[in-house]
């Protein structure tokens, strides 16, 4: 759902532009409180993460692809304000280096991605965990389900921004009715990358997922020889790890590399949501060429290498890493530092 400059006018973009800046600012000293010397390494591996995922477009309908947006994933592992930033510096890199979204749409972009499909993805999350019993299965299906809600709501949250600035006189509600119909069926696409990574992290280091901070593992009494619950309401402890921070980093890296520089070239070709919509729908042609559109890596590849496959895997690559310093340098900055000297959790094996 990468708005490219020329669908929405100047005044309603400058706008946007001023609520993402204030949206960033608040992200940034929000995520001081979400972030620490544990979680801000896996905050950039996150942000570069997406990037990758970003670029597997996956067939949702006839001629139509979609690709994960990335706001519930992000608010689920690392928490909303930080989430927020993770798809703003994604946002930032696409725009910058590959002329992917456009540059005076960067503030319609983070408003739509950043703020509406992290907030609405967190809000529903949090909704559901607060009833549903304290289990990785819980976490798990109440990320699929805010996965699902918040792909559409990004939609509506670009149809309401093309209603009040759109270039093109278009009816509004078959826009609207196009939108939210093909991004239900790439929320399910995104829901089912969001679940499966989310419970992937989960079954090997709990302790770093901000959506998971609250889940516990009973506490066991031996009574005559056996392990029985502690009978204490809420009794219970943190989840131990399974693995180190750094093992999880550098298969989270490498997990990123493969996709970004190899998996990417089997992705779909079809337009995505918002590019099949505006072709159906009369509107693909206000869309302006992209100030950075003769750039070194501009659409995914570098420039003068003729082979597509070396060329996009090596675009990818570049992206990937760029992604993960810039992430990281931004999260670590803003990390708070601890001051309990609290130990790393000791790798155990755990179940809930």
């Amino acid at each position: 759902m990468h708005v490219p400059d020329g669908f929405i006018d100047a005044p309603t973009s400058a706008v946007t532009g001023v609520v993402a800046a204030a949206a960033v600012a608040v992200s940034l000293r929000g995520a001081r409180r979400e972030l620490d010397e544990r979680t801000a390494p896996l905050a950039g591996l996150v942000a570069a993460f997406i990037f990758a995922v970003q670029m597997l477009n996956f067939p949702v309908a006839a001629g139509t692809s979609g690709h994960l947006l990335g706001g519930a994933l992000a608010a689920i592992l690392v928490g909303p304000f930080t989430g927020a930033l993770c798809i703003s510096v994604v946002l930032l890199m696409q725009g910058i280096l590959f002329a992917d979204g456009g540059l005076t749409a960067l503030g319609v972009n983070i408003t739509n991605m950043a703020i509406v499909g992290v907030g609405v993805a967190y809000v529903v999350f949090r909704g559901l965990v607060k009833v549903l019993p304290k289990t990785r299965r819980s976490i798990t299906a109440a990320s699929f389900v805010a996965s699902v809600v918040s792909v559409p709501a990004a939609a509506l949250a670009f149809t309401l921004l093309f209603w009040i600035g759109g270039t093109t006189d278009v009816s509004i509600g078959k826009v609207a009715t196009a939108m939210v119909g093909v991004h239900l069926l790439i929320g399910i696409g995104e829901a089912a990358i969001t679940a499966l990574t989310i419970g992937a992290v989960i079954a090997v280091r709990p302790d770093l997922v901000y959506g998971a901070r609250d889940l516990r593992q009973p506490l066991k009494l031996r009574i005559g020889g056996e392990l029985v619950d502690a009978p204490a309401a809420g009794a219970g402890q943190p989840v131990a790890a399974r693995t180190s921070r750094r093992t999880l980093w550098i298969g989270g890296l490498v997990t990123s590399l493969v996709l970004a520089g190899f998996v990417s070239f089997y992705a779909s070709a079809s337009p995505d949501g918002l590019e099949k919509v505006a072709q159906d729908k009369g509107f693909a042609q206000s869309a302006e060429k992209h100030a950075n559109a003769d750039s070194l890596l501009a659409d995914y590849g570098v420039k003068d290498i003729d082979n597509a496959r070396l060329s996009g895997g090596l675009a990818g690559v570049i992206g990937v890493g760029a992604t993960v310093v810039a992430g990281t340098g931004i999260f670590w900055a803003v990390r708070r530092r601890r001051t309990d000297g609290a130990a790393d959790v000791s790798p155990a094996s755990t179940s809930v």
